[in-house]
């Protein structure tokens, strides 16, 4: 009698235990964790340049109004960042700006690291949580490897960046370790198409990865053909639809025309700011080759008998020049960037590195180098990631709210003390030296330098807004008026989320005269001429508030010049004149 043993199912707790334990099963709570805070009402502390998240809730107004990003207004940035962002605030509508700007992307990133995980997680768990453990870091903290002030507050500023580089984290994962060809495609071709639309300059790192790739023998011709004509298909089918590829591809033309010149000191700039990294990175290449330079050489000689192609292939495909590689990638991507995750997505190719690590065991001397500077990759951005973080956040736990009355989730921030004093003193030292502040502008200077980063303009701006959406509302109560169009001489215009409603079609969002404001055209001139009430904050006057005015002075010579309260100064369109002078 023949008896086979048939071994006993897997209990459910262990299949539970398998499943509860696994890197996709931590990813998707740390999405449920995201969810769950935008859902409260919480406030972080003022940081440097908090303004910047305001140009999401000006974009976000524009797309409920229907207008659509590129076509209908100029923007510094790709419009997916602005879907994405309107989106998550449409679901969490009480989510504190800085937060929900910053994790909008998971609805990207999360799905397609998600993939990479269950390719790798079949082959090897721990690959997969070497691989999770860096990205969950950077996408969850909202903070800038680079600090741009001294003291602690939340990094609202460089948030495309930030984004940019976690894309660019995914796609690199995906070349190192993915092994199915259809994941692969599919991840290579969602990744840079939405690189494309977050950032021009994040698109050509990524291509500059992509094409290493090719080159390297990493991704087969073919699968080089599926992914490009999956990524050609997606911006046809956008581009017939609706025409923003043509102008997207226009508006990066003016932009790169207005920064061009700046291209080369950025690349020194950009290399500079990043010693650290791309020292350590540089001296880790250069030992890899050094130490696999007989190999190397004996390889390409025999594969070279066969094919040139295959031999060249071989030896780009050596980690050591894919650290190169994907280093000239990050370098040439922070060339227009003030604050980013810079560089965290070298992390995929540390862990590869890591793993070939044993075979180094009969040289320790190049072993414990190769570790050393692994370690100075990957250690710093995260080590003062995590600074940052709690810095900022244990030392809000004594700071006081700001106080405001129409400013909503954009008022959820909080300051020191000290902050809040001066604060209360600018307030009214402001309006009562005008004319000093005035007289600097016209000098072409700043009170300071680091003006946009001191916690306390910041708060004081959102003070000033806050009573402007008292003042405007109290002018049309008392002339019986409502201005449909709003419009502000400034960086950013928050005024038409704030009271519902609308932003004037064609003008620039994240208006940076030096940078990302095209000069006007008669499509821009017309589209202010038509603007309802044009604003433009007084308390203090600023080189750029100037610079903007200039622009679009001549736009303004039917509008009356009216001082809408101590900070703020109004043109009111001529439809309205009757109603002001009852």
């Amino acid at each position: 009698m023949n008896t086979t043993f048939t071994p006993p199912a897997a209990s459910l707790g262990s299949r539970l235990k398998a499943k509860t334990t696994s890197p996709l099963f931590l990813l998707a709570v740390a999405f449920l964790l995201v969810c769950t805070l935008l859902a409260l009402p919480v406030a972080v502390p003022i940081g440097p340049m908090y303004w910047d998240v305001l140009i999401y809730y000006d974009a976000a107004n524009r797309i409920f109004d229907g207008q659509v990003p590129i076509n209908d207004f100029f923007s510094p940035v790709g419009p997916l960042g602005y879907y994405l962002f309107a989106g998550w605030v449409t679901l969490f509508p009480n989510a504190q700006p800085a937060l929900v700007a910053h994790w909008s992307l998971l609805a990207v990133t999360a799905p397609l690291m998600a993939l990479v995980l269950w390719d790798v997680g079949q082959r090897s768990r721990g690959i997969a949580f070497a691989l999770l453990v860096p990205f969950l870091l950077f996408a969850l903290l909202p903070f800038n490897t680079r600090e741009f002030y001294p003291f602690p507050g939340s990094d609202a500023f460089g948030i495309y960046n930030r984004q940019v580089c976690q894309t660019l984290y995914v796609l690199v994962a995906a070349l190192m370790f993915v092994r199915n060809r259809y994941l692969l495609v599919a991840l290579i071709s969602l990744t840079m198409t939405a690189l494309f639309f977050l950032k021009i300059t994040g698109f050509v790192a990524g291509g500059v990865i992509a094409a290493y790739a090719f080159f390297a023998g990493r991704v087969k011709f073919r699968y080089a053909l599926e992914a490009l004509v999956i990524f050609a298909a997606v911006l046809a089918a956008i581009e017939l639809s609706s025409g923003l590829v043509s102008h997207y591809i226009t508006d990066i033309l003016k932009l790169v025309m207005m920064n061009g010149g700046t291209l080369l000191p950025r690349f020194l700039q950009s290399t500079s700011i990043n010693f650290g990294v791309v020292l350590a990175t540089s001296a880790l290449a250069l030992v890899l080759l050094w130490s696999d330079r007989h190999k190397l050489s004996e390889r390409f000689s025999a594969d070279r008998k066969t094919s040139l192609a295959t031999a060249v292939s071989g030896l780009l495909d050596h980690n050591g020049l894919w650290l190169l590689a994907v280093l000239f990638a990050g370098v040439l991507f922070e060339t227009q960037n003030t604050g980013s995750q810079a560089f965290i997505f070298l992390a995929p190719l540390i862990v590869a590195i890591l793993l070939k690590a044993s075979r180094l065991l009969a040289k320790p001397m190049v072993l414990l180098s190769v570790l050393g500077l692994a370690a100075a990759v990957i250690l710093p951005p995260a080590l003062f990631v995590v600074e940052r973080a709690a810095r900022a956040y244990i030392g809000s736990l004594k700071n006081r709210p700001i106080a405001q009355r129409n400013l909503g989730t954009l008022g959820a921030v909080n300051m020191r003390s000290e902050v809040a004093v001066r604060v209360d003193h600018m307030l009214k030292f402001y309006p009562e030296h005008r004319q000093l502040y005035a007289d600097l502008t016209n000098a072409g200077e700043l009170p300071t330098p680091l003006l946009y980063s001191d916690f306390d303009f910041q708060v004081t701006y959102l003070s000033n807004v806050d009573t402007a959406v008292d003042s405007i509302r109290k002018l049309e109560a008392d002339k019986g008026v409502h201005f449909n169009t709003l419009m502000s001489l400034n960086f950013v215009n928050p005024f038409p989320w704030l009271l519902d409603r609308s932003a004037p079609l064609h003008i620039a969002i994240g208006a940076d005269p030096m940078r990302a404001v095209p000069d006007p055209g008669s499509t821009e001139e017309a589209a202010v001429a038509d603007t309802d009430l044009v604003l433009l904050p007084t308390c203090p006057p600023t080189t750029a508030n100037a610079a903007l005015y200039d622009m679009y002075k001549s736009a303004l010579t039917q509008h009356r010049r009216i001082q809408l309260d101590s900070c703020y100064d109004a043109f009111v369109h001529p439809r309205f004149f009757a109603a002001l002078d009852k």
